[in-house]
């Protein structure tokens, strides 16, 4: 059973990241403050779903000024250090792992009830990399092409060449939280998707993962391979 306190903190946690998603999107699409690049608009609100109070301060600090209307209002944007452009950069590839893991974790348990060796942890780990894979290049596909208008082969191939080792390194560090939530906090797999304790246990797991892949979208825009954000 999960512990009525852990009940409650999981739900308070939940409703702030969806009340700070809500304000972004408001922002954006209500206020007008639509982004340069329009996957941002996707973006932003995904990372807010873990990151809550701080994905919305980076959204005004980072994110807003970005907007037409912010620079019709202020002029031009201020620039951001290198550190801030490799933090949106993790976010950006974080956006399709937490939306693959988003979508993939309930359909593992509850739609297709696959296990592998046993377990639904490494089912899960098998849909919800192909899905953050296939979300994550999409999402680098719609902001490099444009970027460096690119052929649509070319797009798709910087994307891949971008977005691999960052959303893999994500994942390093959300699947190792996510064995041990499974396997030591709550052992025989007795926490799963349709209970508020695991979205907010998984919201800590996207945290790390965010923490793992910083190293390697740092390295990555350093070397050229990753554009800066």
């Amino acid at each position: 059973m999960v512990p009525t306190w852990l009940t409650v903190i999981s739900w308070v946690a939940l409703g702030v990241a969806f009340v700070c998603a809500g304000i972004i999107l408001s922002d954006i699409f209500g206020r007008g403050y639509r982004q340069h690049m329009w996957i941002m608009e996707v973006v932003w609100p995904i990372t807010a779903l873990y990151f809550g109070p701080l994905a919305l301060w980076g959204y005004y600090r980072w994110g807003r000024p970005k907007s037409e209307k912010w620079m019709e209002e202020h002029g031009n944007p201020p620039e951001k250090s290198f550190a801030a452009s490799t933090a949106v950069g993790v976010s950006h590839c974080g956006a399709g792992c937490t939306l693959g893991d988003i979508i993939g974790s309930p359909t593992v348990v509850f739609l297709l009830g696959w296990k592998l060796f046993g377990l639904f942890l490494y089912a899960k780990y098998v849909l919800n990399y192909i899905l953050a894979y296939i979300l994550g290049i999409g999402f680098q596909y719609f902001s490099i092409k444009p970027m460096k208008e690119l052929s649509t082969r070319q797009g798709l191939l910087a994307a891949i060449k971008a977005d691999t080792l960052s959303l893999t390194a994500f994942q390093v560090g959300l699947y190792g939280w996510m064995a041990i939530m499974q396997l030591v906090l709550f052992p025989g797999e007795k926490l799963h998707p349709d209970q508020a304790a695991y979205w907010f246990l998984m919201q800590i797991g996207m945290i790390l993962g965010f923490f793992t892949s910083y190293p390697v979208n740092w390295w990555l825009i350093k070397r050229g391979i990753k554009e800066p954000m």
